[in-house]
Parts: C-alpha cells; sequence; structure tokens
C-alpha cells in the first residue's frame, strides 16, 4: 500500500535542467519509496542507480568527464539513491550538469552527516534541497478518516510514524520493527560514522535525552552524568543531529535580560524510536510521560507540516528565570506566534510578560480538539 508523499509534489516542482535535487532524510523514511514513484511519472529517458553498487560507485567518482558522460549517455534525469555512499560525489554531480546539456540530477541520502560532506560548496547554486521525515500525519491523511485519525493516535504516540510502523497489522510487530530499526540504524550506522569509540555512551546518551524532552539540556550535566567532556557531549548531539535522530530547538531571546537562550530543547525525529530506546510501549493510560509524548508529537508534526507546505519560519522555544514559559515560538512573516501544548484541556493564560515584551504576537494553546489544524 502505498501512502502519497508530500514531497512528491514539491520534487516535481523542483526538477530543472542543470539542477540537482538533494534528498535528505533518515534510513527507512520513504526516500526509495518516493523516487521511484517519481520515476513511474516520468515521460523522458532516466537512468535510476544505487550508490552502494560498486560499479556505479566507480563509474560515479571516477573525475573523468568522458567516463561520466558514457555512463550517463543520452537520459535526461540521473536519480541516484544512497548518494552518500559515492567518493567525489559532490564534484561528479558539479560535472555532469556543466558538461551534460539539459540534464537533471536527482540524490538521496540517510544521513545528513555524511551527504553534506560530499556534497557540499561545489553545488552551490546548482541544487535543492528536500528534507523528509517519517511520516505525517499530512500524508496519513490521505489514507484515513478524522475518526481514525482521532483512534489511532495513541498508536502514533507510542509507536511513531516510520511507514513499515502505520502498514504493520499488529502492535507486535511494530514492536520488533523498530528494535530492529535501533539496532541496525542507531547502533551501527551512527557508529561508523567517525569511528565513535563509546558505542555504550551514546546510547546512554540517548536514554537520559529520551527523559529531558520539553526541558533544556545542560551539555556539562550530561557530561558528569556519563563521564565525558562538555565538547564530546556536543559532538554526539551534534552527531544525532546529523543523522536524524534527533532535532534541535532553540531559545528565543530579544528584549528582556532574563530570557533563557543559552541552552536549547531536543525532540526525537520519531516516538517509536524514542520509546524503543527506553523499551516503553505501554499504553497512556499506565504512563507518567504523556506530556512529553505530546509536546515531541506536536512540535515535529509542525516541524513536518512548514517543511512540506514551504512555511519558512524560525522556531523558538520561550522561557524566562522565573519559570514563565511557551512551548513552541514561530516566526514568520515578520510576525511571533507562540503555542503552549496541552495534552489535558481546560483554560491557559499567556504569560502577560510575552504580551507586553512582544507587541501584536499572538498566542494559541494546542490540545487535542484543535491539533489537527496545527500539524495537517
Amino acid at each position: 500500500m502505498y501512502i502519497p508523499q508530500q514531497h512528491l509534489k514539491n520534487l516535481f516542482n523542483l526538477l530543472q535542467p542543470q539542477k540537482a535535487v538533494i534528498i535528505y532524510g533518515p534510513r527507512r523514511c520513504g526516500k526509495t519509496t518516493l523516487i521511484n514513484h517519481m520515476c513511474e511519472q516520468i515521460d523522458a529517458k532516466y537512468l535510476l542507480v544505487n550508490g552502494e553498487d560498486v560499479t556505479i560507485q566507480e563509474y560515479l567518482s571516477s573525475q573523468s568527464i568522458e567516463k561520466l558522460r558514457s555512463f550517463v549517455g543520452d537520459v535526461k534525469f540521473l536519480i541516484i539513491d544512497e548518494a552518500q555512499k559515492i567518493k567525489n560525489i559532490r564534484l561528479n554531480i558539479k560535472l555532469l550538469l556543466d558538461n551534460i546539456k539539459d540534464l537533471q540530477i536527482v540524490a538521496t541520502g540517510s544521513s545528513s552527516f555524511d551527504l553534506a560532506r560530499y556534497i557540499g560548496e561545489p553545488l552551490t547554486g546548482r541544487k535543492y534541497t528536500l528534507k523528509m521525515f517519517p511520516l505525517s500525519q499530512l500524508e496519513i491523511n490521505n489514507i484515513q478518516t478524522r475518526a481514525e485519525t482521532d483512534a489511532k493516535l495513541e498508536e502514533r504516540l507510542i509507536y511513531g510514524s516510520y511507514p513499515e510502523v502505520i502498514l504493520a497489522k499488529s502492535d507486535s510487530e511494530r514492536v520488533t520493527y523498530l528494535k530492529e530499526l535501533i539496532s541496525s540504524y542507531l547502533y551501527k550506522d551512527i557508529l561508523e560514522i567517525e569511528g565513535i569509540r563509546h558505542s555504550d555512551k551514546l546510547i546512554r546518551l540517548l536514554q537520559l535525552l529520551a527523559f529531558q524532552i520539553g526541558k533544556e539540556v545542560s551539555f556539562n550535566e550530561f557530561g558528569q552524568q556519563l563521564g565525558m567532556s562538555k565538547n564530546t557531549v556536543d559532538k554526539y548531539f551534534d552527531l544525532l543531529e546529523k543523522t536524524f535522530v534527533i532535532s534541535k530547538l532553540k531559545g528565543f531571546s530579544r528584549n528582556l535580560r532574563k530570557e533563557v537562550s543559552k541552552n536549547s530543547r531536543y525532540y526525537f525525529y520519531d516516538l517509536g524510536i524514542r520509546n524503543a530506546l527506553i523499551n516503553n510501549f505501554n499504553l497512556l493510560s499506565v504512563r507518567n510521560d504523556i506530556g512529553m509524548l505530546w509536546e515531541n508529537y506536536i512540535v515535529m508534526e509542525r516541524i513536518k507540516k512548514q517543511e512540506y507546505l514551504n512555511i519558512v519560519s524560525n522556531n523558538y522555544f520561550w522561557r524566562t528565570y522565573d519559570q514563565k514559559e511557551i512551548d513552541f515560538i514561530e516566526e514568520r512573516e515578520g510576525k511571533l506566534y507562540g503555542y503552549e501544548i496541552k495534552w489535558s484541556g481546560g483554560k491557559h493564560k499567556p504569560p502577560k510578560q510575552w504580551f507586553n515584551t512582544y507587541k501584536g504576537s499572538e498566542f494559541t494553546v494546542i490540545t487535542k480538539d484543535n491539533y489537527l489544524d496545527f500539524i495537517s
């Protein structure tokens, strides 16, 4: 079963001769599915290759324009899956675009860390970038009614929204898949990058972070708990961001001295991964972390919506040292929008200090009653 992907339309809108579209995203989030469906709709001749194939690596890392031209032939579209596996890929994409008339290139990669390293500055002005996530509610709406979406909300908060998780027929299948995913992806792929030595500490760091959702993270405190230097903790967080495990939200500060802005908050790309890391797939009725799950879910689904619908926004949280706070701030079109994220209903008043300091800003409470409008 194919769940229509929002980026398919965006991908076609970006395709241009002598341009590349680079698609980043977590492993198994649907990048290969996306380009396969793209190929089904292309009228012109195309060539789809996989960067993990050693023969493809040999051709596309050659830096010989004649060899590259011979490989591509007369196709109008070159699509490279797992492009980060190919040495010198950034230079060779540039050579191809500069020397083969009307060629269009699409390249995917499961690691921002690797692909950014290989497709950097030489493609300035020659590429567009699309960022993918596990399925968004925006996309899931294509296969569910509102009643089904409400009924499956608990499932999303516990098992996340990887495509195979959404399409699995049972919770036991979902648990098995998620455990395999963190074993083959988090515990192996990430640790191979830059030869990370202390795999046990990286895993422990993620487990500690799982209980810090919605709270500022201190690298010093994490370092003390893990027996690591602040710089090493900083490096690990950066690595986890670049490999699409966590997403950073900075503190907003403009006018008040007592606004907290030094430390950041972090959210997991997918709650299924988060819950698998701490081995907790209990129902919401017996959990004590529902507030964290809800906030993580809403923040990441909103970020997905921004990416897929091209909503240009700077995102922050806001907190003062006297404990006044707003969970999620969007700065867009010259205006500030504050969102407080609450699992339970009831009245939630905005901090007066927010409105007094930032005139003309807006404030909305996101609950189970109105969340779908916010994220999809």
